[in-house]
This record gives C-alpha cells, sequence and structure tokens, in this order.
C-alpha cells in the first residue's frame, strides 16, 4: 500500500493572493495589503466607500476562479516535489473551490506539469481527509494546507494523519503564526519535500 498525501493548491501549490490583489486592483479598484489577516480584511476600496462585506469577497473570488486563474504562478519547487513524491506515494489535490472548479484546476496544475487527482470541498478539510484516507486503506498519510482551520479540522477528524502548515508566499508568510494543530511549520518546497519523505519512509501514523 502506497503512503497518501493530500495538498492544498492556493498558496502551497500555486501563488493565488498576489495574483488576486492585482486584478482587483487593475479592474475593480481595490487594494489588498497581504500583511492584514485574514482576506477580508486585507481588501479596502480606493478612494473610501463601504467596507466590503464577506459576500463581496465572495463575489470577487467567483470572479478569479475560474476566469482569472491563468495569473496565478507557481510556487518555486513545487513541481520537482509532486514529481518525487508521487513516484513513491498516491497525492491527491484537495482545493477548497466549487465544483464547477474542479476541470479548470486540473487543467491548470497540469500545465506545470502537476498531473493527479483533484478533489474540490467546501468547509473544513477534516471529514473529507478522513474519507480519503479510508478510501485509500488507511496508510500513512501527510496533509499540506496553509490555513489553520483545516489542521485542526484534519486533527479532529483524521489525527493519524501527519499535518505539515505552509505558507508559500512569502510576503505573507511572516504574518501568519504557525497553526496549533499542525505538527510542523515549512514554508518552502525542498524542506518540505524532505519531511514529508521521511513520514512516509518511517512508516508510521502520527501519534504513533
Amino acid at each position: 500500500m502506497k503512503p497518501l498525501l493530500i495538498c492544498d493548491c492556493d498558496e502551497v501549490l500555486l501563488h493565488m493572493i498576489r495574483h488576486f490583489g492585482t486584478w482587483l486592483g487593475d479592474v475593480h479598484d481595490i487594494d489588498v495589503q497581504l500583511g492584514a489577516g485574514d482576506m477580508l480584511k486585507s481588501m479596502t476600496r480606493r478612494g473610501g466607500g463601504p467596507d466590503l462585506t464577506i459576500d463581496d469577497m465572495r463575489g470577487y473570488l467567483d470572479g478569479f476562479f475560474p476566469a482569472e486563474m491563468h495569473r496565478q504562478t507557481l510556487v518555486p519547487g513545487a513541481d520537482e516535489a509532486m514529481q518525487a513524491l508521487g513516484a513513491i506515494a498516491d497525492i491527491v489535490i484537495l482545493t477548497n473551490l466549487a465544483e464547477h472548479n474542479v476541470g479548470p484546476r486540473s487543467e491548470q496544475l497540469a500545465r506545470f506539469g502537476i498531473v493527479t487527482r483533484v478533489e474540490w470541498n467546501q468547509g473544513g478539510k477534516g471529514d473529507p481527509v478522513a474519507r480519503l484516507v479510508a478510501e485509500h486503506g488507511n496508510p500513512v498519510t501527510v496533509f499540506v494546507d496553509d490555513l489553520a482551520v483545516h489542521h485542526d479540522s484534519v486533527s479532529r477528524h483524521a489525527p493519524q494523519v501527519h499535518r505539515l502548515h505552509m505558507v508559500a508566499e512569502p510576503e505573507l508568510a511572516p504574518h501568519v503564526p504557525p497553526a496549533p494543530a499542525a505538527h510542523v511549520r515549512i514554508d518552502d518546497w525542498p524542506a518540505a519535500q524532505a519531511w514529508i519523505a521521511d513520514r512516509f519512509a518511517a512508516g508510521a501514523h502520527a501519534g504513533a
């Protein structure tokens, strides 16, 4: 039985917020300050105006995905790490996008040489991670994501999974504290690849 890598995409494999921010500025006269905390708080209208609401943010995200996904760029080393880890493990990309974005996301990743299964979800990732682990026969599994809320969710639904917190956007990473529920924080792919490979080689579940 192969080990399993369940990996997020935005700010892990592909840069997102920097390109989303550029698009918001170019098209919608909205500035994004990466160090401002959560995404909604980072967005401000140029020239004043009412604060943006969560529905506003969701609307802009719907405008970015999938129409503007071509703007996104690869995180350095992500493609090499996926190739190397794919030789020893099964890989599933678990992206927190709506179902209609699965095809465009698969095509987007393939353009960067990352050809693998893509699954979608909305909300916490703990339950879908637990289902994927069970589907694969409960192998040694590593989960990689940039959001602390998902590490907390996975820790509760699939505590046997090794959890790596990665924020691969260098302008954002210094402002994001390590996720309390993650086992490790690593923000670059060469080091992350080595840590993941070590977990697979050890052949033990988290906490074993």
